[in-house]
């Protein structure tokens, strides 16, 4: 996959977060407004759930990558370990805040977190999702994924091949909005 252009106003970092800064992914999570949670969560999610949850990411070692933006984090990729599933597999999440969403910010997150699972050596990658976030399967099926349908939810499941390089995990500066592809060439 190519880089992908973000239509941004500032230019922010997309990074690894650090276990001191899991409070700055949970504020994310808090602002997402009631449709980007139920696309994250597929489904109702309250503060104490959420609260509970990233305190819980912080301490069960999942990875999460960030788009931090002056002290702020507003848009996160998550990697949880699925060591109940064979081939090493890795379960991934993505959250974008409303005014941020369909500037390609999802994709940008989606290729750090696949080289990150890459060196991690998961094999396999699973994506699940409700079926009207049309949004997530398309940003699954730009990566590979093959989609089915079970249990009421989509499932991606994205085969990784070994990375055959260290992945580039240094932070990455955001280009800023003069530097950025005309909007109607910028992907969903």
């Amino acid at each position: 996959m190519t880089s992908t252009s973000l239509k941004i106003e500032r230019p922010g970092l997309v990074r690894g977060l650090r276990p001191s800064e899991m409070s700055l992914f949970r504020d994310h999570l808090l602002r997402l407004d009631a449709e980007s949670r139920r696309d994250r969560f597929n489904g109702t999610a309250s503060d104490a759930f959420i609260m509970r949850y990233a305190e819980r990411c912080l301490q069960d070692g999942t990875t999460v990558v960030g788009y931090v933006e002056e002290g702020q984090v507003l848009a996160a990729a998550e990697l949880h370990e699925r060591p109940d599933l064979t081939p090493p597999t890795g379960e991934i999440a993505f959250s974008v805040e409303r005014e941020l969403q369909h500037r390609g910010l999802g994709a940008l997150l989606f290729q750090r977190l696949i080289a990150h699972a890459r060196a991690l050596g998961y094999t396999r990658l699973r994506v699940t999702t409700h079926p009207q976030n049309r949004a997530m399967r398309s940003l699954a099926a730009k990566f590979n994924a093959r989609l089915s349908f079970e249990e009421g939810e989509t499932v991606g499941l994205i085969e990784l091949s070994p990375a055959l390089v260290e992945p580039d995990l240094s932070p990455r500066v955001l280009p800023s909005r003069s530097q950025v592809a005309d909007p109607a060439e910028v992907a969903a």
